[in-house]
C-alpha cells in the first residue's frame, strides 16, 4: 500500500493483512496486556482468537500491518462503532507499535494508510477511544496516545472518569473524533473494504 517516509532508520512498508499475520500480531499486542493499561483487556489472546478478531474486522474493515526488513513491527485496524445501521459512516480505530519501534513514524504511517481506506470507503467519522491516566502519569500509562491523536488531527470529545480498572489502579478514558469526509443529507453507503481493494487493483 504505502512506504514509511526516509526518517526511518529502514524502509517500513504497509500492506494489508492477513489472517497468517495472526501470530506475529499476537505477539505485539500482548506485552500491552500483560504489562500496561492502554488496553484494558486482562489477557493476551491466542493466535487462534486473534485470528478470528481479525477474519471478523477482514469482512468490512480495513486492517493494515507495518513491516520493516520483512517482519511486522505494528498494525492498524478499524471496526464498528455503534451496532446500528444510523453509525455506518463511523469507526472505531486501533493502533499497536511493537516495543523498541515507537518513535519512528510507524504509528502515523498505519493510521495514514488506513484513513486513506476508510476515506475509499466512504466513513466519514474516525473515533478513538483511549484510557488515560487519573491524575498523573504512572509506569503503565501516559497521555502519550492522546497527543500522538491529537497530532493526527483528532479532537477532544469526552473523559469518562475512573472507568476502568486494571491492576490495582483507577483510569480514565477520553474519546476522541475526527471528521475525514462531506456530510451530506443523500449520504451514500459506505462500500467494504473487499470491495474498494478489488477497484483499486482492478479485480
Amino acid at each position: 500500500m504505502t512506504q514509511g517516509g526516509s526518517a526511518m532508520e529502514h524502509m517500513v512498508t504497509i500492506r494489508p493483512a492477513t489472517e497468517a499475520d495472526a501470530p506475529a500480531l499476537a505477539e505485539i499486542y500482548a506485552p500491552y496486556v500483560r504489562d500496561t493499561a492502554i488496553t484494558f483487556e486482562y489477557e493476551p489472546p491466542t493466535s487462534e482468537e486473534f485470528a478470528a478478531r481479525m477474519r471478523s474486522t477482514l469482512a468490512f474493515y480495513p486492517y493494515v500491518v507495518a513491516e520493516l526488513d520483512g517482519r511486522p513491527v505494528g498494525y492498524a485496524y478499524a471496526s464498528t462503532f455503534k451496532g446500528r445501521p444510523a453509525y455506518d459512516w463511523a469507526v472505531e480505530t486501533s493502533i499497536y507499535v511493537a516495543r523498541g519501534h515507537a518513535g519512528r513514524g510507524i504509528g502515523r504511517a498505519l493510521h495514514d494508510a488506513l484513513e486513506r481506506a476508510l476515506t475509499a470507503q466512504g466513513v466519514l467519522n474516525m473515533y478513538a477511544c483511549i484510557a488515560v491516566p487519573h491524575g498523573e502519569d504512572d509506569e503503565t500509562l501516559t497521555r502519550n496516545s492522546q497527543q500522538f491523536h491529537e497530532h493526527l488531527g483528532y479532537r477532544l470529545v469526552g473523559e469518562f472518569e475512573l472507568c476502568g480498572y486494571k491492576g490495582g489502579r483507577w483510569y480514565n478514558m477520553v474519546w476522541m473524533e475526527k471528521m475525514i469526509g462531506e456530510h451530506r443529507a443523500d449520504q451514500p453507503p459506505v462500500r467494504s473494504f473487499l470491495e474498494i481493494a478489488a477497484s483499486a487493483t482492478g479485480r
